[in-house]
C-alpha cells in the first residue's frame, strides 16, 4: 500500500511542538478558522503529509471533522479530501474540509480525526462563524406532501424543477476540437431557463488531450475510470469545482453523474478495477468534495443496467449505501437506468436513494404523466420522481420543440419533474458538449415560462394525480389532472376540445388558462362557483388552474 511521505525529521519535530502548542491554545484561545453565511460552503485548509502523484491519499488517508453548533444542537461529521497543492497542482500537502453551516452562530471543530498523524487533532477546538442568510438551502423530500412526491428547500419553499443535460461539458471539447468559453459561462447560460443541470464528472466521449480526471499508478493523468481511487486534484479543482460552485452561486442544482454516460472508461468509475473493485475511495472523495454544497445531487450511474460495464442492482444498492454513509447532509441520491418503470429490485431498507430517476423519452402528455405515476408507485410511493431523459430536442431523437414541451407538462401532471437537452445528432450538441443557446434549444423558453408559472400560481406540493373525470366532465384519455381536494385543481390538455365542465366544490373559484406553447395566460373567471363550462384551445400543452379564493372546501 502506498502512503504519502512524512516530513523530514526537523520538520516533524517542529510540527510536533506546534501541535502541542495548538492543543494548549485550543482550550484557551481557539481562533476562528472560517466565516460565511448559512448555507454557504466554508473551505478550511489543513496542512497534512506531503503526497506525490504516485501516492493514493483518497484511499489511504482517512480524514474527517466533527462540527458542533454552540447550542449543542446540530452536529455534522464531514469528510476531508486531499487537494494537491491547494490551487490545482497534483502534488503537495494540502487537505481540505468543506463545511456548510445550517444555522447562524459559532460552530466548533469538536473532533479532528485522521489516520495521518499530521492531520490528527489539527485545528481541533477552532471555530467557524455562520452569519444569517436568505439562501434557501438544501433540497429535501417533503414528507408532508402527498406520497412524499415533492421536494422542498431548507427554508420551506417548494420551487418546481426542470433540468437540462450537458454530459461531457467539463472537457471543453467537441468532435471538432476545443470549445470556446468557460465552464462557468456554460453553467451561467442556463440561468433563468433551468434550475438543474446534469453532467458527468468524466469527459466520456470527448476527452481533453491534457486534463484528465484520474492518475495512473505512475502518477500520469488518465481517463481510465478503473483508477477512480486516484482522483486527479487538477481536474476536480479546475473543472468540477468550477461547475458546482457556479451552479451554487446561480442556485442551480448540479446533478453529478459518477459513472457514465457512454464509454468504458467513463463507466468504470464505480467498477474501480485497479483498486480490486472497491469504489469506496471515489465515493468518499466526491462526498467530501461536493457533499456540503446545498445544490449538489448525485446520480450513481447513467444507464446502470446497460452498456459496458454495467452494474447489478445489489452493486448499485451497495454504492448508494456507502455514498449515503459518507455524506454529512441529506443530499439527493439516485441512479439512472434503461427505459422502463423504476425497477423494484433497487428498493432496499434502509433506503439509499431519496428520489427515483427514470429514462423514458415521451412526446405525449398522458403517457408522460403515467410514466411518472407508475414509477412513483414502483419506488415505494414515498419519494419524488424525475424523468431525466424525458425529451431531447433536435434531429438526434427527432423531438420537436412542442414534443418536449408537451412531455414536460405531462411530467408535472403525473406528480413529478422532467429533464431535457438539445440533441442535433447522436452524441453531439448541447446535451454532450454544453454551450446552451435558447435559439437552438427552442423548448427552453417555454419550459422556463411553465416552471415560473407553476411557481407563481400553483400550490403543487399539496397536490397529487387524480382521475380527471372526478372533477372534469368531458376530460378524455389525453387529459391528466392533479388535486388539492376542495382547494385547488389543475387540468392538462393537448388538443382542441369544446364542452369541458368543472364540478367545483363549494366556494368561489379563480380560473386561469395557461397555453404553454403560446406562452399566454388567460383569466377565465374571477368568481366561478358550482359548474363551470370551458373550452381547450388547439394547443399541445395547456394547463388549466382552479383555485378556491373564498368559502369552505
Amino acid at each position: 500500500m502506498t502512503t504519502c511521505r512524512a516530513a523530514p525529521a526537523i520538520t516533524r519535530l517542529v510540527t510536533a511542538v506546534a501541535l502541542v502548542l495548538l492543543g494548549i491554545c485550543a482550550a484557551t484561545c481557539a481562533g476562528e478558522v472560517g466565516r460565511g453565511p448559512v448555507y454557504s460552503v466554508i473551505e478550511i485548509p489543513f496542512e497534512g503529509p506531503t503526497c506525490k502523484a504516485t501516492d493514493v491519499p483518497a484511499r489511504d488517508i482517512e480524514f474527517w471533522v466533527r462540527f458542533r453548533h454552540e447550542s449543542a444542537g446540530p452536529e455534522y461529521k464531514v469528510h476531508g479530501f486531499y487537494d494537491g497543492d491547494g490551487v490545482g497542482g497534483r502534488e503537495g500537502d494540502t487537505f481540505k474540509v468543506r463545511f456548510c453551516p445550517t444555522a447562524p452562530g459559532r460552530w466548533m471543530l469538536a473532533e479532528v480525526h485522521s489516520s495521518a498523524k499530521e492531520l490528527r487533532g489539527r485545528r481541533q477546538g477552532e471555530t467557524v462563524t455562520a452569519t444569517p442568510s436568505r439562501h434557501p438551502g438544501f433540497w429535501l423530500v417533503d414528507r408532508k406532501t402527498p406520497g412524499g412526491r415533492w421536494y422542498k428547500r431548507s427554508d420551506g419553499s417548494h420551487p418546481y424543477i426542470f433540468g437540462n443535460t450537458h454530459y461531457a461539458f467539463l472537457s471543453r471539447m467537441t468532435d471538432k476540437g476545443p470549445r470556446p468559453g468557460t465552464i462557468a459561462d456554460d453553467v451561467a447560460a442556463g440561468t433563468g431557463f433551468f434550475n438543474k443541470v446534469r453532467f458527468a464528472i468524466h469527459p466520456c466521449r470527448y476527452p481533453n488531450p491534457k486534463a484528465k480526471p484520474f492518475l495512473d499508478n505512475a502518477g500520469k493523468p488518465t481517463d481510465d475510470g478503473d483508477y477512480s481511487h486516484r482522483p486527479n486534484p487538477e481536474w476536480f479543482h479546475e473543472r468540477v469545482d468550477v461547475a458546482v460552485r457556479t451552479a451554487w452561486e446561480k442556485d442551480i442544482i448540479a446533478d453529478l453523474i459518477l459513472s457514465g454516460p457512454d464509454t468504458r472508461q467513463a463507466r468504470s468509475i464505480l467498477r474501480a478495477g485497479k483498486n480490486k473493485g472497491d469504489a469506496t475511495p471515489i465515493l468518499r472523495y466526491v462526498a467530501a468534495r461536493y457533499g456540503s454544497y446545498p445544490n449538489v445531487w448525485f446520480c450513481l450511474s447513467n444507464e446502470w443496467d446497460i452498456k459496458n460495464p454495467n452494474y447489478t442492482a445489489d452493486e448499485i444498492k451497495r454504492f448508494g449505501a456507502e455514498l449515503r454513509r459518507c455524506l454529512p447532509y441529506p443530499t439527493p441520491i439516485s441512479v439512472h437506468g434503461r427505459p422502463r418503470v423504476w425497477p423494484k429490485e433497487l428498493n432496499a431498507p434502509p433506503a439509499w436513494n431519496d428520489h427515483v430517476i427514470i429514462q423514458d423519452k415521451i412526446r405525449t402528455l398522458a403517457r408522460s404523466a403515467d410514466a411518472i405515476a407508475a414509477s412513483h408507485a414502483a419506488g415505494g410511493g414515498d419519494r419524488p420522481v424525475i424523468n431525466d431523459e424525458l425529451g431531447y430536442e433536435g434531429r438526434g431523437d427527432r423531438f420537436t420543440r412542442d414534443d418536449v414541451v408537451e412531455g414536460h407538462l405531462g411530467a408535472f401532471l403525473g406528480g413529478g419533474y422532467g429533464t431535457t437537452g438539445h440533441k442535433p445528432a447522436s452524441k453531439k450538441g448541447h446535451y454532450f458538449w454544453g454551450g446552451f443557446k435558447p435559439d437552438e434549444h427552442t423548448a427552453a423558453p417555454h419550459l422556463a415560462w411553465l416552471r415560473k408559472t407553476i411557481d407563481r400560481h400553483v400550490t403543487f406540493w399539496k397536490m397529487q394525480p387524480i382521475d380527471p373525470a372526478d372533477v372534469f366532465r368531458g376530460a378524455g384519455k389525453n387529459c391528466r389532472a392533479m388535486a388539492w381536494p376542495g382547494r385547488e385543481y389543475v387540468l392538462g390538455t393537448r388538443e382542441h376540445h369544446k364542452g369541458f365542465a368543472a364540478k367545483l366544490p363549494p366556494g368561489t373559484w379563480e380560473v386561469r388558462r395557461f397555453d404553454v406553447i403560446a406562452m399566454r395566460e388567460t383569466v377565465l373567471a374571477h368568481e366561478a362557483s358550482g359548474r363551470l363550462t370551458f373550452d381547450a384551445p388547439a394547443s399541445r400543452a395547456v394547463l388549466f388552474h382552479f383555485k378556491r379564493t373564498r368559502g369552505e372546501g
